[in-house]
């Protein structure tokens, strides 16, 4: 029988990956709930800032049973400063849907079908926690598959994905898919950066068309970006006996529903800015916003406003911004 093309790629990055895979926690256990866990923590956001997220989540909630228990509020707290709070939400109705039905789906379509899984996540469980043959392509994936490919289509292109997910499936072995699928995460993660690949450090650089060519930094191609928008947004940090001023957001905001954040000139209109503590800079999307930080007062009561006691900050979600603002204040607290 004639050998595939593709072979020596899949044995040559699952041989990298055996010997310089990073030690993370979740490839510790083989525990669905937890994989699963960190795959929607790890969406958007680096391994090294999700690590002490997870494992502070877990001491909570070792079990999916203990976080269907938890409240909405307490789980939004743990998860507050990791961003993209729609993840935690959904996080919380997919562990009572799981606790519900009295074990973890164990199949593509039955992982697909919790509440905020996407195609990606439930690849990734199916193949890591259960070992089915299910092909991923997150960012990571998709320029490691660009460059090797010197796929021409920019990546945004629904034409462009599903091209790159038949070069994914058609890689993936049928023994061991998901430590296949976490060796193209990792080489996109750790040598097929973004900006200066590592390329002679990469155990497929032979196999690469980008690298052949010299044109790596070409790819994926991406479409034109929007242009950002600036915005500048005070925050008023305002004090009494150990109590902190603030508001919480709607349970129907299109933002962050249900968190507390500091008031700002729209909600303490006749607050007096006492002393500027500084500034930092917060992006969302396409607004980057200059957050400036004020110690503040109000003369009189504030309406829609909780004095909320600074040992009790903790346990509420707080917004990132936020929790920024009153790190810039540390000593004013103490």
């Amino acid at each position: 029988m004639p050998t595939s093309p593709l072979t020596p790629i899949r044995r040559l990055l699952l041989a990298w990956y055996r010997k310089n895979k990073r030690d993370l926690p979740w490839r510790r256990t083989a525990d669905p709930y937890r994989i699963w866990l960190s795959e929607v923590m790890l969406q958007q956001t680096r391994a090294a800032a999700v690590i002490p997220y997870y494992e502070r989540f877990l001491e909570r909630f070792p079990t999916v049973g203990a976080l269907a228990a938890a409240e909405e509020p307490e789980v939004l707290a743990l998860w507050a400063g990791l961003g993209y709070y729609s993840r935690a939400r959904n996080v919380h109705r997919a562990a009572r849907s799981i606790h519900a039905h009295g074990a973890f789906p164990s199949t593509y379509e039955s992982i697909r079908a919790l509440p905020g899984v996407g195609e990606y996540t439930a690849a990734a469980v199916a193949s890591i926690a259960f070992g089915q043959p299910q092909a991923v392509l997150d960012g990571n994936v998709v320029r490691v598959l660009s460059r090797i490919t010197e796929e021409p289509g920019a990546i945004e292109s629904q034409q462009t994905k599903a091209r790159l997910r038949g070069v994914a499936a058609g890689l993936l072995p049928r023994a061991h898919p998901g430590e296949f699928n976490q060796a193209l995460m990792e080489l996109g993660a750790t040598v097929c950066l973004p900006k200066a690949p590592q390329c002679l450090l990469c155990p497929v650089a032979a196999h690469c068309a980008a690298h052949r060519s010299g044109r790596e930094e070409q790819f994926p191609i991406r479409a034109a970006r929007k242009s950002f928008e600036d915005v500048v947004e005070d925050f008023f940090i305002v004090m009494r006996e150990n109590r902190i001023l603030l508001w919480q957001r709607p349970a129907d905001s299109r933002r962050l529903a249900g968190f507390w954040e500091l008031p700002g000139p729209a909600e303490l209109p006749g607050a007096a800015r006492k002393s500027r503590l500084g500034f930092f800079r917060h992006t969302i999307v396409q607004t980057r916003y200059l957050c400036v930080a004020w110690i503040a007062d109000v003369p009189e009561r504030a309406p829609g406003m909780e004095w909320i006691a600074l040992d009790q900050i903790a346990r509420l979600p707080l917004s990132t911004t936020a929790r920024k603002a009153l790190a810039m204040a540390g000593s004013f607290f103490r």
